[in-house]
């Protein structure tokens, strides 16, 4: 039986004026491993800020107040891709290369590893926790969503139906519902947490490539279309699809995004040189903020915002640890 589906599409238009309402102040570090491709810090409870280095097989891990840096190399010459942190401390990564999620015991260096219990998943790619501390993880090249069971080490996966979707960013909305961009598509996912039912949504525009998505406090799904330049709002309540164009336009190419506690969303435009960190204000329905980031950044990643003191965490291509304080 086919399924027939109704879409509201608004797409919007504007030539775009920032107010200045939100000071944004970026520091970043230079990493001291040449073209280590550092991405997803993540803040400790600590203070201290752990990031992966994707090229040189390594974790790493920055004292902002002294600018040090330290890193454990991976034993299996692992290409780590994302990282996160849970309560007790332990820092959790993708094992993107070869099958598995790590578990990195700050206080010993010692690494756990949780194998993928399907020999057809091999490349966790981004993580992140439900609210009972266990992880979903998007495998992009494998065309599998999972979750790992962190008290049991079970692994359990669904594949994507539609082949070779890559599906790449995820992020939990409130009632611990895994969103998922199937990034090689113009379609996002859901998958049940109790069923483990998968479920495609497909976007209006054909040409549209979604990368990274945010859930706002109202469960809305917020996505980047790293294609033609859109910012997109899913409201999975209504099925409306809205669509603002960006500053940058076709050439933004959008990548890295995270929301902040006052639900603005904030992506980077990595098709510009520099690269800009853009803000978006979700209540008003317009972009406020541009940013240039002063390396250039060549290509931002992945964001992760830290509430305690409202900044935002990035990694850049050129080889550094940027930090963006919102004022």
């Amino acid at each position: 039986m086919k399924l027939n589906r109704l879409f509201i599409l608004l797409v919007f238009f504007a030539d775009v004026v920032f107010a200045g309402t939100v000071t944004v102040n970026i520091k970043e570090w230079q990493v001291p491993y040449e073209n280590s491709r550092p991405r997803d810090p993540y803040v400790a409870a600590d203070g201290m800020v752990w990031f992966c280095g994707q090229r040189d097989a390594y974790i790493g891990v920055l004292d902002p107040a002294s600018g040090e840096f330290k890193k454990y190399d991976m034993e299996d010459n692992e290409r780590p891709h994302n990282l996160i942190i849970d309560s007790q401390g332990f820092v959790w990564y993708a094992g993107n290369t070869l099958g598995y999620i790590g578990r990195l015991d700050p206080a010993t260096g010692e690494i756990r590893k949780y194998p993928m219990t399907n020999d057809d998943v091999r490349d966790p790619h981004t993580l992140v926790f439900d609210s009972k501390g266990d992880i979903w993880f998007t495998a992009q090249q494998s065309n599998f969503i999972g979750k790992l069971f962190v008290n049991t080490g079970e692994v359990k996966v669904v594949e994507v139906p539609t082949s070779r979707s890559r599906p790449y960013g995820i992020w939990m909305d409130s009632k611990d519902r895994p969103w998922i961009a199937l990034f090689a598509t113009n379609k996002l996912a859901t998958v049940d947490p109790v069923s483990f039912a998968i479920r495609e949504i497909e976007l209006p525009r054909e040409k549209t490539l979604p990368r990274r998505l945010v859930v706002t406090s109202d469960n809305t799904i917020w996505y980047v279309d790293y294609e033609s330049g859109y910012l997109g709002q899913y409201n999975p309540e209504t099925t409306e699809i809205k669509e603002w164009l960006m500053p940058g336009k076709k050439q933004s190419r959008p990548y890295g995004m995270t929301v902040d506690d006052q639900d603005r969303i904030w992506f980077v435009e990595t098709g510009l040189k520099p690269n800009r960190l853009i803000g978006f204000d979700t209540k008003n329905r317009e972009y406020f903020s541009a940013t240039d980031i002063p390396s250039g950044g060549m290509s931002v990643r992945h964001m992760y915002y830290h509430s305690q003191d409202r900044t935002i965490w990035f990694g850049t291509d050129s080889n550094t640890i940027g930090r963006a304080t919102l004022r």
